[in-house]
């Protein structure tokens, strides 16, 4: 578990180090991850390297979401104040996002059986 973990906070800090020098408007998390994926697909680190770090992190994840709750508690008067476009923002991102996944799911349903046919 030591080692995945080491290795996962090791991709995230090579992102974040990327991020910056390069000064790509891309948060570090998601370039490490991005690097990870590379790795792996290269095969320079295995999957099962990280099996045991990634049960733990995901057996524990609610822990992950209390820095948002605790924003929303902040932030409560705002929230109340602006409640409207933020839940037609929500309501409306929402169903764009339930279309184009629906779309894209189309399309490549579509793409796979003209190769098989």
């Amino acid at each position: 578990m030591v080692r995945g973990l080491t290795l996962l906070l090791s991709f995230q800090l090579c992102g974040e180090i990327l991020s910056r020098l390069i000064g790509l408007p891309v948060p570090g998390n998601v370039l490490g991850m991005g690097l990870l994926l590379i790795a792996l697909m290269v095969g320079w680190v295995q999957i099962k390297w990280f099996e045991e770090a990634a049960e733990m992190l995901l057996s524990n994840m609610t822990l992950f979401f209390v820095p948002a709750g605790v924003g929303v508690m902040v932030y409560g008067d705002l929230i109340a104040a602006e409640w409207l476009p933020i839940t037609v923002a929500t309501v409306v991102s929402t169903f764009v996002v339930m279309a184009v996944t629906g779309k894209l799911a189309q399309k490549l349903e579509a793409e796979e059986s003209n190769d098989v046919a």
